[in-house]
C-alpha cells in the first residue's frame, strides 16, 4: 500500500511496528503535494521544513516507546488555524505578510500528540463561500473532475485528503464548510456540537456560528481526531466544560434499534436525481441493519437561509473591523488615516467578503437593526425549537448534504443567491449549533462523489460516529479513490 492511501490507524500500525518512520511518511507527502498541487491547490503554504523537523523528533519518540496514535502523523490545517511562526493568510491578501505570534488550540493539541504539520490549506477569503473560489491565492480544483469545484469554504481541507495530500486535516465549519466540501470530495467531515471544540487562535467570521472540526479518509479516523481536539479551553468563553467521551472505543455497536428521523423538508423537489438515488440507498442500508426510521418535520427550514446569512454577515461586519491597515496584515499607502483605512480595506479584501460586510453592516444600521438581524435571531430560536422538538422522537436525523453533486468552476460565481443556497441543507445544524456529519454515500452518473447528512443531538457526535461507521461498513463508497 502506498503511504499516501493509509488512514491514520493504518499508518500508527506501521509507524509503532517500525516498519515505516514518520520521516519516510512526511517525505512521501511532501512529494505528491509537489507532484499535484498545479492540478489541485490545495495548499497555500507548505512547511517543508518544519515538517521534516517534527518528523524527525516523531521518530525518537517512537523510538523511546512513546506512540500515541497521532504521532508522525503528516496533517494540514485549514489557513485560517493560528500558527505561530508560519503565514496564516485566511485565503486573502489582507493577511498576506500576517505571521501569528501564538498557535490556535486545536492545532496545539494535535501537535503536543506529536502530528506533523504539512502545511496551511486554500480556503474561500474568510470562509465566505461555498466553492472555494473567492480565495486570493487561487481556485482550488475537486481531484475526482479538476473543472469541478471541491465545496468550500473549507475546499482546501476536503481536496487534500480526497487527493491523499495530507492524511487528514481540520477544517471550520459556519454553515456547511467541513460537511459540503466533504460531500463534494467523497471524505468524511464532521461538524460538532457549538462548544465542544476550542475556536481559541481560529480567525473569526461569525462567532456564534463558526466550528472547528476534523475531514478524514474514513470514520474511524474522524474520531480519532475529534478526540484529539475535543474537550474545554478556559481561553475560549464558548467551550463548554463537559466530559469528552471515548468516541473511538464506541464505534462498533452498530445501529439495530437506533431511531432515525427524515425529515420532510429536506426531500425537496429540486434535489437532483443521483443525490436522490444516493438518499434512497442510504436508507435502504440503515433499514437493512436494523434501524428504525420516523418521518419528522422541520417546519422552520424554508427561513434557514435568509436568517443565516442576516445573521452570518452581521457577526463577519463586526469581526472584519479589526483589519483597517493599522495593528496586522496589508497596509495601503496614503496621505490621511481615512484614505489608509479605505484602500487598505479596499485593496487587501475580496468581492465576496466586500459584499458580505456591506450586508452585514447593513443589517445591524440604525432603523433596520430591530428589523433583520433581531428578527433573525427569533427565527433562529424557532430553528433550534424545531430541532429539539424532533430529537425527543429520534436519536439521529438523516438528509442530503447538498442539493446537487459538485458543480463546475465558474458557473455560479456570478450568481451570489444560487451559490448561497447550495448550503441549504447543511445551515440548519450552524443556527441550532449541533452536531453533523458528512460521509461518502455514492456518485453521480458524472463520477462526481455524493455525501449523506447524519445530525446528531447537542454533543451527540458518539451516536453520529457510531451510526456513520456502520453504513461505512455496510458499503464500500469510502473504499473508492480519486485517479489523480
Amino acid at each position: 500500500m502506498n503511504i499516501f492511501d493509509m488512514t491514520i490507524h493504518e499508518l500508527h500500525a506501521a509507524l509503532k511496528g517500525k516498519q515505516l518512520s514518520s520521516m519516510e511518511a512526511t517525505g512521501a507527502m511532501l512529494e505528491r503535494i509537489e507532484a499535484l498541487e498545479p492540478q489541485i491547490g490545495s495548499y497555500i503554504t507548505v512547511t517543508r521544513e518544519q515538517a521534516l523537523e517534527a518528523a524527525g523528533a516523531a521518530d525518537k519518540k517512537i523510538a523511546e516507546g512513546n506512540c500515541d496514535i497521532l504521532t508522525g502523523i503528516p496533517l494540514a490545517l485549514k489557513d485560517i488555524f493560528l500558527t505561530e511562526g508560519i503565514r496564516t493568510t485566511c485565503g486573502s491578501r489582507i493577511l498576506d505578510n500576517f505571521i501569528p505570534p501564538y498557535s490556535a488550540t486545536s492545532w496545539e493539541k494535535l501537535r503536543d500528540r506529536g502530528a506533523v504539520l504539512l502545511g496551511k490549506l486554500n480556503q474561500d477569503e474568510f470562509a465566505m463561500g461555498s466553492s472555494s473560489e473567492s480565495s486570493a491565492y487561487g481556485t482550488t480544483r475537486n481531484p475526482w473532475n479538476t473543472s469541478c469545484i471541491p465545496g468550500g469554504s473549507s475546499g482546501g481541507s476536503a481536496s487534500a485528503v480526497a487527493a491523499r495530500q495530507a492524511i487528514a486535516t481540520l477544517g471550520t465549519d459556519t454553515g456547511g464548510s467541513i460537511r459540503q466540501p466533504a460531500s463534494h470530495c467523497g471524505c468524511v467531515g464532521l461538524k460538532p456540537t457549538y462548544g465542544r471544540v476550542s475556536r481559541y487562535g481560529v480567525i473569526a467570521y461569525a462567532s456564534s456560528l463558526d466550528q472547528v472540526g476534523p475531514l478524514t479518509i474514513d470514520v474511524e479516523d474522524c474520531a480519532t481526531m475529534l478526540e484529539a481536539v475535543a474537550g474545554y479551553d478556559p481561553k475560549d468563553s464558548t467551550s463548554v466544560n463537559t466530559p469528552v467521551p471515548d468516541y473511538s472505543a464506541n464505534l462498533k455497536q452498530g445501529v439495530k434499534g437506533l431511531k432515525i428521523g427524515l425529515p420532510k423538508e429536506y426531500f425537496i423537489d429540486g434535489l437532483d436525481p443521483d443525490v436522490q438515488q444516493a438518499m434512497t440507498a442510504a436508507i435502504e442500508t440503515y433499514r437493512r441493519l436494523g434501524a428504525e426510521f420516523v418521518d419528522i418535520s422541520l417546519p422552520h427550514t424554508d427561513y434557514a437561509v435568509a436568517t443565516y446569512y442576516l445573521i452570518a454577515t452581521a457577526e463577519a461586519s463586526s469581526n472584519l473591523a479589526r483589519y483597517d491597515g493599522v495593528r496586522f496584515g496589508h497596509r495601503a499607502d496614503a496621505d490621511a488615516l481615512l484614505g489608509m483605512y479605505t484602500k487598505s480595506r479596499s485593496e487587501g479584501f475580496g468581492a465576496e467578503v466586500k459584499r458580505r460586510i456591506m450586508l452585514g453592516t447593513y443589517a445591524l444600521s440604525s432603523g433596520y437593526y430591530d428589523a433583520y438581524y433581531v428578527k433573525a435571531q427569533k427565527v433562529r430560536t424557532l430553528i433550534m425549537n424545531d430541532f429539539i422538538r424532533s430529537f425527543a422522537e429520534v436519536d439521529v436525523m438523516l438528509t442530503p448534504v447538498a442539493p446537487t453533486p459538485a458543480f463546475k468552476i465558474g458557473e455560479k460565481i456570478n450568481d451570489p443567491l444560487q451559490m448561497y443556497l447550495s448550503d441549504i441543507f447543511t445551515i440548519p445544524v450552524n443556527l441550532a449549533g449541533t452536531c453533523a456529519m458528512s460521509l461518502p454515500a455514492g456518485f453521480s452518473a458524472a463520477g462526481l462523489p455524493i455525501g449523506v447528512q447524519l445530525i446528531g443531538k447537542p454533543f451527540g457526535e458518539e451516536t453520529i460516529l457510531r451510526a456513520g461507521y456502520a453504513f461505512e461498513q455496510a458499503t464500500e463508497w469510502h473504499t473508492r479513490k480519486a485517479a489523480i
